[in-house]
């Protein structure tokens, strides 16, 4: 696999986004263009040994930054290192892209330079959470703020594929994250979605309550891209916060110190498994090439495991299975307009 690197997008570029690379090339052998200002890139990664064949810089002088209208930032910056990763998977040099720069800017850039499959509505942020009792998959978590029920039936489709593929789930479970589980409750939207998704052949078990979504039981939660962003924000401030006052209570009091050291090794696991760094990044979903989007406060660690997840939906030929299903799903649904 080839893949293209927003050299410099992500809160500790180009730094963390190099030595993930370099770590990446030793442990999975991936070839990897990274994008960004050739000199400065030069000088970075003659820090490391490595097998020189293995990358490839691609000059790219202007950067887009989080705080730029994503669009008019693609338009305007078309030197920049996000638009130059995102051509070289719309013209075939790249395999994947990977950037932990503007969300906003590499999602506009994976519909309007990669473009959609075609047949697909919207493309859907996904990005896979640890649970209680499993990971599982958000899918919309805020592309698509505004939504159809037949988007919805189309991210159900493409979970259903990913978890297959990257989870190694044989049957994954669908639900709607909706008010509650009664077939009647939830807008229009949910409703209707409900009603199709019944009529296809995925494992759909209805309708998912918030507070049941950190518990894993369900593998692919759908919804809009409102709900999925408010979801994922709230439970990364609730792990936060529970870190944050575990330490302070741990803290309080010489008894509490002791109890804290005796009880580190469990602390220590639950913290990895909240650890975003673990999962990497998260794919953007219906875009005709693949397309991973990590944290933008990725560490070397993140982009790497970032960069596997690409390699994975590479080797698992995840658009072209998006592709095959696409054409398959038989549902009963009114011509939808874009």
């Amino acid at each position: 696999m080839r893949l293209a690197v927003d050299g410099m997008g992500g809160d500790f570029a180009p730094d963390a986004v190099i030595q993930g690379c370099i770590d990446a090339i030793k442990e999975y052998g991936v070839d990897i263009i990274i994008t960004g200002p050739e000199e400065l890139l030069k000088q970075k990664l003659s820090k490391y040994e490595y097998p020189n064949e293995k990358i490839q810089i691609v000059n790219a002088d202007e950067i887009i930054t989080p705080n730029e209208e994503p669009v008019k930032a693609l338009k305007k910056k078309k030197n920049s290192s996000l638009v130059k990763a995102l051509n070289l998977v719309k013209s075939g040099a790249a395999d994947a892209v990977l950037s932990a720069g503007s969300t906003g800017a590499l999602m506009a850039g994976a519909s309007l330079i990669i473009g959609r499959i075609s047949g697909i509505k919207r493309i859907a942020l996904a990005p896979i959470l640890p649970g209680k009792n499993g990971s599982f998959m958000i899918i919309d978590a805020g592309a698509n703020v505004d939504c159809k029920p037949i988007y919805l039936v189309q991210f159900a489709l493409m979970g259903h594929i990913y978890s297959q593929c990257i989870l190694n789930l044989v049957n994954p479970s669908i639900g709607i994250i909706n008010i509650g589980a009664e077939e009647e409750k939830g807008n229009e939207l949910t409703k209707e979605a409900y009603k199709l998704l019944k009529k296809t052949n995925f494992n759909f078990v209805g309708n998912v309550e918030p507070r049941d979504v950190p518990n894993g039981n369900v593998n692919v939660l759908v919804c809009d891209g409102f709900v999925g962003n408010t979801i994922l924000k709230t439970l990364e401030g609730v792990v936060s916060s529970v870190f944050s006052m575990l330490k302070e209570e741990i803290m309080s009091s010489f008894k509490t110190k002791i109890g804290g050291v005796l009880l580190k090794p469990v602390f220590s696991r639950f913290k990895k498994k909240f650890d975003y760094t673990e999962y990497g990044g998260s794919a953007f979903l219906g875009a005709n090439g693949i397309v991973i989007k990590a944290h933008g406060s990725s560490n070397a660690k993140a982009f790497k495991n970032a960069i596997r997840q690409a390699l994975n939906s590479y080797d698992n030929k995840i658009v072209d299975k998006i592709k095959g299903e696409l054409e398959k799903l038989n549902i009963e649904v009114e011509n939808e307009t874009l």
